[in-house]
């Protein structure tokens, strides 16, 4: 069997499948369909299905135990490291989200409020008033505090629907795509991903009113950005967890935009926050310097990830 029919198959799975669980949103009510939240977390799920469709029936593995390997859940030793990345991966995404904001501000395309958080205020009064509140006694400063404990605990319960791509996307597809070099590997995987959001983001789901093409060209500029981040979580831990935790909290921490920006100002998601290419700006030099240093080799230990004799690193010594 060619080495492309997996992946080809895995692809024609992932995308068939999400168009289909989408298909509904198209036919009545768009991102307003009563059910839209529930299509979106079943669609996470189609890289997930479409990977364990291929390892189980297209192809040949010895044993369980290759199976679970070719997935990123293979063995989680050395413990330590591990944990380290998981570690990372809690609070490497938020941080870059934040710094997204910083620079949008600096950047003048995010209209920032960093010290009296207005807007932030002024949707807590809107959702006080919503209830019947005039106010509340808690300062502005602590609820905004409490939303870095929100996001770490969104975090946690986000991963469980971000397992459902990750198992896809870095659990299985990365590796296969790793014997043509790191970063033609980044690159590719980053544009499927960010193809494979299509039947939302057309819809105007993260990006509005923009037209849809260029829409979908900002989101495929996240997504390699950003999965880059996640492979590199994924190929120095082995394991596929610490991408999915990575990819929880990246979810969980985007409403920070809506925290710290000022009341009565808009932006756009095109220019500003980690959609836009202002906040592709620190990831990438995150990942620049990350290749510089070879830290996308996989660990001396075990090969499991990327087989050195095979894997001709791109970009880095």
């Amino acid at each position: 069997m060619r080495k492309t029919v997996p992946i080809t198959i895995f692809v024609l799975l992932s995308f068939g499948l999400s168009w289909l669980i989408a298909l509904p949103l198209w036919l009545g009510g768009g991102l307003a369909n009563p059910f839209f939240t529930l299509v979106a977390l079943a669609i996470m799920f189609t890289p997930a299905i479409a990977a364990l469709v291929v390892v189980f029936f297209v192809e040949k593995h010895p044993d369980g135990r290759s199976r679970w390997r070719a997935l990123g859940l293979g063995s989680v030793r050395p413990v330590g490291r591990f944990l380290r990345y998981l570690a990372l991966a809690l609070v490497v995404p938020p941080a870059l989200i934040l710094a997204a904001l910083l620079v949008g501000a600096v950047t003048g395309v995010y209209p920032a409020d960093f010290v009296n958080f207005s807007g932030f205020q002024e949707t807590v009064d809107a959702q006080l008033e919503a209830l019947g509140q005039a106010s509340v006694a808690v300062p502005i400063g602590i609820l905004v505090a409490a939303q870095f404990i929100n996001v770490a605990i969104g975090a946690v319960i986000n991963t469980i629907p971000a397992f459902g791509e990750e198992l896809g996307w870095r659990g299985w597809l990365l590796p296969k795509l790793l014997p043509l070099g790191v970063v033609p590997a980044i690159l590719i995987s980053g544009v499927i991903w960010g193809l494979w959001h299509a039947p939302l983001i057309l819809l105007g789901y993260n990006y509005g009113a923009v037209p849809g093409g260029l829409a979908l060209a900002a989101m495929v500029g996240m997504t390699i950005v950003i999965g880059a981040v996640f492979s590199w979580l994924r190929i120095r831990s082995e394991s596929v967890w610490p991408a999915a935790l990575a990819h929880g909290a990246f979810n969980a921490a985007v409403g920070f935009s809506l925290v710290f920006v000022m009341a009565g100002e808009t932006f756009s998601p095109l220019n500003a926050t980690i959609l836009g290419w202002t906040g592709w700006l620190v990831p990438l030099v995150l990942v620049i310097v990350l290749l510089a240093t070879g830290q996308f080799r996989a660990p001396a230990t075990r090969q499991s990830v990327a087989p050195v004799e095979s894997v001709p690193v791109a970009g880095s010594e």
